[in-house]
């Protein structure tokens, strides 16, 4: 399967025979989302402009934006219930965390996760071989937050999204408070914005954390 990052919490999740998932389209950020996007689905994990631009994905995609579960052709997705904050919701209410199992692998998009990790909430989602996890804080746990639910979930691959780059307007934090909690050899600036992933190229015993760059457009 091969994973495409958008930029922010924007992915394209790419399964062998074809059906792709867009994440997170969003809007409003200070860079626009690639032109000709097309989808089988699109996920929402909220209702905030910054994830919900389900509109400007082309293909007649099917919209899922609810807890529950969903199958498309070679994929079947999960969307479970969590919190945008750590206040059970009442400061920035609900978030779905969807977890994709496709081509083998179980990949989980956090979202806007804000809450604290559980034993109850690790319990709905692993396991997990590829985690896309919010690192920026704010709105989104922050880097420290972000590193407990990576030590405890213990996926093969890490890819941080939802930080500050040089053109996001939104007032959240870089990604090096992230990856500077990790040993060198865990982590790695890959420079690209697709990676191809299989089940049997995932058998290292410790996690890699891959910061992956969004397409010049």
């Amino acid at each position: 399967m091969k994973i495409q990052y958008l930029g922010h919490s924007c992915f394209r999740l790419t399964e062998s025979t074809g059906t792709t998932i867009i994440t997170d389209p969003y809007r409003g950020i200070g860079y626009e989302l690639p032109k000709g996007l097309t989808a089988d689905a699109v996920t929402i994990s909220h209702g905030h402009a910054d994830h919900n631009n389900a509109g400007a994905i082309g293909g007649s995609p099917r919209l899922i934006d609810k807890e529950g579960f969903y199958e498309l052709p070679g994929v079947e997705i999960t969307g479970i219930k969590s919190y945008h904050d750590n206040r059970g919701g009442r400061l920035r209410g609900e978030n779905i965390i969807y977890k994709f199992a496709m081509d083998g692998l179980e990949i989980c998009h956090l979202g806007d996760l804000g809450e604290e990790c559980s034993s109850e909430l690790l319990e709905m989602l692993l396991p997990v071989n590829i985690l896309l996890i919010p690192v920026g804080g704010n709105y989104t746990i922050d880097a420290v937050q972000a590193k407990e639910y990576v030590d405890r979930m213990m996926p093969e691959i890490v890819i941080p999204m939802h930080y500050k780059t040089r053109s996001l307007t939104l007032d959240i934090d870089r990604a090096d408070a992230f990856l500077d909690l990790f040993d060198g050899e865990e982590t790695e600036i890959s420079g690209k914005d697709t990676l191809e992933f299989s089940r049997d190229d995932l058998t290292e015993e410790k996690t890699k954390i891959i910061l992956m760059e969004r397409r010049k457009l």
